[in-house]
């Protein structure tokens, strides 16, 4: 077991190191294993393909180490995501960039849309809606997500998590202003 993650961390290190270098799509397993001094065999043996591997990386790295129990609210995890992906931003500007089937933005995705309920109220997570709203946030904070690391900015993890919510809390508002007296009216069970 430990010359396994010996094995695939060593693998992990080389594809970081590679995706400073050069764009993911021109990095081959070739690269991978030759910037470790590993041979092909050993990297299939641990692993189906590149993507698997970024996939690994962030499962292992973060994944693995959350506890959800240790949260009071979804926000405190939304800072926790941000802080390690803003610690490992170069590599996660690159694994995000990565498009088409097995993309990071997709595992990424699957992986934090179950996390959402566990956050939110029963009105808003059950009922024939259900994967609409899911959806929908996950495409919005994994969009925001993105644009926030591709972009030069000093914003810290929690100042940006801080603009997550202001901007929820002024739509909310602006909705509820808007709808006035029809805003109870709206059936948030169905």
């Amino acid at each position: 077991m430990a010359d396994s993650n010996i094995t695939k961390n060593a693998l992990a290190s080389s594809l970081k190191l590679l995706m400073t270098q050069k764009p993911f799509s021109k990095i081959n397993v070739n690269d991978i294993c030759e910037g470790c001094g590993m041979n092909r065999k050993s990297f299939y043996y641990h692993f189906k393909d590149k993507y698997d591997l970024v996939n690994w990386i962030f499962y292992t790295e973060f994944v693995s180490s959350i506890h959800l129990e240790q949260y009071d609210n979804g926000w405190l995890l939304l800072e926790d995501i941000c802080r390690y992906f803003y610690s490992e931003k170069e590599f996660y500007r690159c694994a995000f960039a990565i498009k088409g089937q097995n993309s990071f933005q997709d595992y990424f995705f699957e992986v934090i849309k179950p996390l959402i309920p566990l956050f939110l109220s029963d009105s808003i997570v059950n009922g024939e809606d259900q994967k609409f709203f899911l959806d929908f946030l996950c495409d919005g904070f994994v969009s925001a997500l993105v644009r926030w690391l591709s972009v030069e900015n000093e914003t810290t993890a929690e100042e940006f998590v801080g603009h997550l919510k202001k901007i929820l809390l002024i739509f909310a508002r602006e909705v509820f202003q808007e709808l006035g007296d029809d805003a109870s009216a709206i059936d948030t069970e169905n």
